[in-house]
Order: structure tokens, then C-alpha cells, then sequence
């Protein structure tokens, strides 16, 4: 008997009386053979939650199981391409539907059509074991994607193809697998394993690595408040959490396009259709900074807006982290930019009331923290099956209603973070980007990087980054002072904080995304920049340890200067900070002398 719909409410399908299906499973849903996922399995229900919006279906319609569960196409053709939550292809559905894309329909990820070039490097006679890179293929200018062996397949290669142009479908390679070993994919034939130029794997399930790798490596983005005072590690994870107009969105296309990572994933996960739009448009006429090619060569964008179904937003994140594990299985190391996980939440609480379950704190389900640990966890720097080394950042933005940092979705996404860049409305009013408050936010990184920049920057770089800090923090305390009584009535060395951490804020933390030399910072000037900061408040203790009025000092036009120096030096060329800091010592020995 087949199996058929008895039940719809909203995105949740229930089945009376079946043991035809596996929790997990993906599942075809009605004549338009809509897709769904098995999400729960009782005596008597079935529940199934459907991807795609489910006006229009009616009880008695067939519900046709995969035996498998929900998986994405993994191969040539991902990079530059952009996807819905669930890995379709949305330019090959709008060429079929038009601008409104219509329900149903198969699609393939993968253009099966095309043939690639590749470079075959495995001869017959040869073994191959899972995760092992078998061929090559130039995807863009940019990435070469390296063909590997599904995990499950281990023996004797039997056949190996010449280099040449093939699709994805080709057979590449035949394997006669090892007695006693687990070689159960699609494709064998006659006792052996076909391997093509794809794969599929489940997008709830992490993909097996070889061992996990301390993370001692920066991420680095070329934006002096994240790389110098909350530094981000490769295999790292990052919240940036913000209210509306703080610049979220922003600050995730700006690290995009500068960070040093090898490959960029960007979900937009339940953003606004106009905002998603914007991405797209922007990404495809960025141009790489690294290679000069256009961003998009390095780039998977997968886009699912918020008029779009709501479990299919709660895929899209599983989606995203199974590519960017795909690509560091490779040897790359990969940036994943999710926006938002909070509309991701919303979608689990959604769905979580369609299956009357049990609230828990603001109606989200008791086990958001899990869901969020399991997405997070997947970050992480390895050495992969193949030896080679990779990693996976994670930076979720996060929107809390109203800016309130204490609800659960922040709350729980800071348990499974160790970067915390909380985004300040106030400083996004006043033009300062990026508007991270310096202190509400965090890094547990800073420790474990502290070697790497000591090393390969200079010896003193988190010296001068702790020391930048505590002056921002006693800032902070005076500035309580200074709203009751004014500034005037306090002593010259709290005047002198206050007036080096102004400078701080506006020529080191504040950074202009539009001009040539601030958009992107390299480490070397970074560290040069604080030394000066350091310097004027070096020289400015001095003229308040000898009891000499400390006005002079600053209007002497070295602070104003100082402020400035981000635009009047190139990234290239750092001569020119000798001169600043011989400026500021003759400022600070003329006050002294005077």
C-alpha cells in the first residue's frame, strides 16, 4: 500500500500508519513531488516537513521515500554558483519557472552537461582508500577542485580513464573493493565501485577528518579591531550579533572579501529578498583583491530569503557547513558567513510549534542549544583523510529583537563561540564602522594566537594589544565621570587617557571600508599604528610625572595627526611612522620644556 498524505499543517506533513520510511529520510510529497524530510516516526504518525510551500496539497496525495536521507551533489560546478537552502540550482529554476519560482520540479545541483577538464593522477593496479584525492579539475581561475574518493570506498583500482574533458557523470575510476570493507554507494557494478567527478553526502551528518589541529593560525581580515583586539583563529568561530541597521550584513561582506581564506560560503538564511538581491549583485561584481579575479571565482552563495519556506531555512545552514567541509577536505582552508542564525532559530521554533512541542524560553525548542552546538562544532581546523591541512570559520551573525543581547538565540550562540563582535547601534548612528563595541566584545583566541603574532609581526604586537585595551577600559570608567561633572575637573593624567583613547576610537578602531589604504590593513601596520597611540601616551605621562600642564601637549596638533594617520600612509611604504613618532616626542619635549 503506498503511503499518502493524511494530515498538512503548514510545512508538516503527517502519514497514518506506515513503516515505510527512516527518520531522515528524504521523501517526494504529492503529485508535484515536492521534497521533505522525515522528521519523526511513531505506531501510528508520521510527521515530514516539506520544503516547499505546501498551499495546494490535499490529503490522499502520494508520499514517495528515497531510502536515503537528505543529501547535497558535491563536484565540479558548486564555486560561483548559487543555490536555495536545499541545493538547487535558483538560475537553472528561474531559466525553467521564470522570476517566480514555481513548486516541485527536479533539479539537478550539478550541471550534468558540462564537461570539465581533468587530470586524472591514479593508474590501474594502483589502491585508493577513502578521501584520497584520484583527479583534478581547473574549476575556475581561481580553485582547482581536487576529486576524492568517497570515504566508504577502500581496494584495487581496476580502471582509470586518460585525462581528458568529462562531465560529472563520467566514470573516472573503477574500484574492486576490499573483502570485509563498507563500499556501498551508487554506481557499483559487477562487485565494483564506479567513481565519477560527484558525490553526495548528508547535510546533517560531519564529514570524517583524520584529526583536529590546534588553532594557533589567525584568520586575518585586514580590519584593525577584529585582527589586533579580537583576533579570529582559522578553524575559528565568530558571533556577530547586532540590532537592525548595525551593520551585520556589512561587516560579513567586507571580511569576505578580505579575509585570507582560500574559499568563501555566504547562506543567506531568512533575510530579506531585497538585501539577498543586493549580495548577489554585489558578489558578482566584486573583484578579488587576492587574485584580481572576479570574488564570485571563490565564492558559493546560497540564498534563502525570508518569503521562502520556512524548512527550507533550517536546511540551508546544513547545507552551507557540508559544502565548506567539502572544500576543506581538499586542503583549503574555507570562511562560512551565516545570515542570520537567528532567523534559522526562528525557523526551528516555527516548525517546533507545527509538532506541538513543549516550549522553551521565548517559545524556541529545548534543544536550540544543541542545534546550535552541532552547527558550530563542525568549524574546527584538521588534517583531513588525504593529509593535507584545512579549516572551516564560522561567523553567524545574529539579530536579536530590539538589540537585546540576552535572549536565548545570542545567549546559547556565546556558549559554542569563542569571538564575540557585538555590533553597537549607537556607533553605527555616529558613522563608525565597523560599529564593534570594544567592551561588550570578546576573543578567547587572543591566548592561543598570541605566538603567531609575537613571531610573525613583532614580539610586542599583544603587549601593545593589552595596553590598547586597558586604555579603552579606563576610558570607559572615566567617561561615567564625565557625563555627571564634564571632562574639565579632572586630573591631567585621566584627561590624557581620555584624549589618547579618542584618537584610538577615530584612527585606529573606526576604519574607512571606501578608501584605498583603510579598507584593508595588513598586521605589520597595524602593530606601527599602536605603537604610535602607545607613544602619545608614553610622552603624555611623562609631562604629567613631571607636573607640567598637560594642555599644551594636546594642542600641539600630534593627536589630531595621529587620528589621521591611517589615510596619510600606504600599506607598503611605513617610513613615514618615524616621523610621526619623532613629531610626538618634540610635542611632548616642548611641553616639557615650556
Amino acid at each position: 500500500m503506498n503511503s499518502c498524505i493524511y494530515g498538512i499543517n503548514g510545512p508538516v506533513v503527517t502519514v497514518k500508519n506506515t513503516k515505510d520510511f527512516f527518520v531522515g529520510e528524504m521523501v517526494f510529497v504529492g503529485k508535484e513531488r515536492l521534497i521533505g524530510e522525515v522528521i519523526s516516526v511513531a505506531t501510528e504518525d508520521t510527521l515530514i516537513q516539506v520544503y516547499e510551500e505546501t498551499a495546494g496539497l490535499s490529503a490522499g496525495e502520494e508520499i514517495v521515500g528515497t531510502k536515503s536521507p537528505i543529501s547535497v551533489d558535491l563536484g565540479p560546478g558548486l564555486i560561483g554558483n548559487i543555490f536555495d537552502g536545499i541545493e538547487r540550482p535558483l538560475k537553472e529554476m528561474e531559466k525553467k519557472g521564470g522570476a517566480f519560482i514555481s513548486r516541485g520540479g527536479e533539479y539537478t545541483s550539478l550541471n550534468e552537461e558540462k564537461q570539465w577538464e581533468v587530470t586524472v593522477l591514479k593508474k590501474p593496479g594502483e589502491r585508493i582508500k577513502g578521501g584520497e584525492i584520484f583527479a583534478t579539475v581547473k574549476e575556475t581561475e581561481s580553485i582547482t577542485q581536487k576529486i576524492m574518493c568517497p570515504v566508504n570506498v577502500c581496494g584495487e583500482i581496476t580502471f582509470a580513464a586518460e585525462s581528458g574533458n568529462y562531465t560529472v557523470n563520467d566514470t573516472v575510476l573503477k574500484v574492486k573493493p576490499d573483502k570485509n570493507k563498507t563500499n556501498a554507494i551508487a554506481g557499483s557494478e559487477e562487485n565494483e565501485v564506479i567513481l565519477t567527478l560527484k558525490q553526495r553526502w548528508p547535510i546533517r551528518k560531519p564529514r570524517p577528518i583524520k584529526n583536529r589541529l590546534p588553532v594557533t593560525v589567525p584568520l586575518i581580515t585586514g580590519q584593525r579591531v577584529i585582527d589586533s583586539l579580537f583576533p579570529l583563529s582559522k578553524g575559528g568561530t565568530a558571533a556577530i550579533p547586532g540590532g537592525f541597521g548595525t551593520g551585520k550584513t556589512m561587516t560579513q561582506h567586507q571580511l569576505a572579501k578580505w579575509c585570507d581564506a582560500d574559499i568563501i560560503i555566504y547562506v543567506g538564511c531568512g533575510e530579506r529578498g531585497n538585501e539577498m538581491t543586493q549580495v548577489l549583485d554585489e558578489f558578482s561584481a566584486l573583484i578579488d583583491p587576492r587574485t584580481k579575479k572576479p570574488l564570485l571565482s571563490r565564492t558559493v552563495l546560497i540564498a534563502n530569503t525570508s518569503n521562502m519556506p520556512v524548512a527550507a531555512r533550517e536546511a540551508s545552514i546544513y547545507t552551507g557547513i557540508t559544502l565548506a567541509e567539502y572544500f576543506r577536505d581538499m586542503g583549503y582552508h574555507v570562511a562560512m558567513m551565516a545570515d542570520s542564525t537567528s532567523r534559522w532559530a526562528e525557523a526551528l521554533r516555527e516548525i517546533s510549534g507545527r509538532l506541538e512541542e513543549m516550549p522553551a524560553e521565548e517559545g524556541f525548542p529545548a534543544y536550540l542549544p544543541s542545534r546550535l552546538a552541532e552547527f558550530y562544532e563542525r568549524a574546527g581546523r584538521v588534517t583531513t583523510l588525504n593529509g593535507n591541512e584545512g579549516s572551516v570559520s564560522v561567523i553567524g551573525a545574529v539579530s536579536p529583537q530590539g538589540a537585546d543581547f540576552s535572549e536565548p538565540v545570542t545567549q546559547n550562540t556565546k556558549r559554542f563561540t569563542r569571538a564575540f563582535w557585538a555590533l553597537d547601534k549607537n556607533l553605527a548612528y555616529e558613522r563608525h564602522y565597523p560599529a564593534i563595541n570594544w567592551m561588550e566584545s570578546y576573543s578567547e583566541y587572543a591566548d592561543d594566537l598570541a605566538d603567531y603574532f609575537n613571531k610573525n609581526v613583532d614580539e610586542k604586537f599583544f603587549d601593545f594589544r593589552q595596553q590598547i585595551i586597558n586604555i579603552l577600559r579606563e576610558e570607559n570608567s572615566l567617561m561615567e565621570i564625565v557625563k555627571l561633572i564634564g571632562a574639565d575637573v579632572l586630573p591631567d593624567d585621566q584627561k590624557l587617557v581620555i584624549e589618547v583613547a579618542k584618537a584610538i576610537r577615530l584612527g585606529f578602531l573606526q576604519q574607512n571600508a571606501f578608501h584605498k589604504d583603510d579598507t584593508y590593513v595588513p598586521l605589520k601596520k597595524q602593530f606601527l599604528m599602536m605603537n604610535v597611540f602607545l607613544t602619545l601616551y608614553k610622552e603624555g605621562k611623562k609631562i604629567v610625572a613631571a607636573s607640567k600642564p598637560v594642555a599644551p601637549y594636546f594642542t600641539s596638533g600630534v593627536f589630531e595627526k595621529a587620528a589621521k594617520l591611517k589615510y596619510d600612509i600606504d600599506n607598503e611604504h611605513f617610513d613615514k611612522f618615524d616621523d610621526y613618532l619623532a613629531e610626538i616626542k618634540k610635542a611632548a619635549e616642548d611641553t616639557l620644556n615650556g
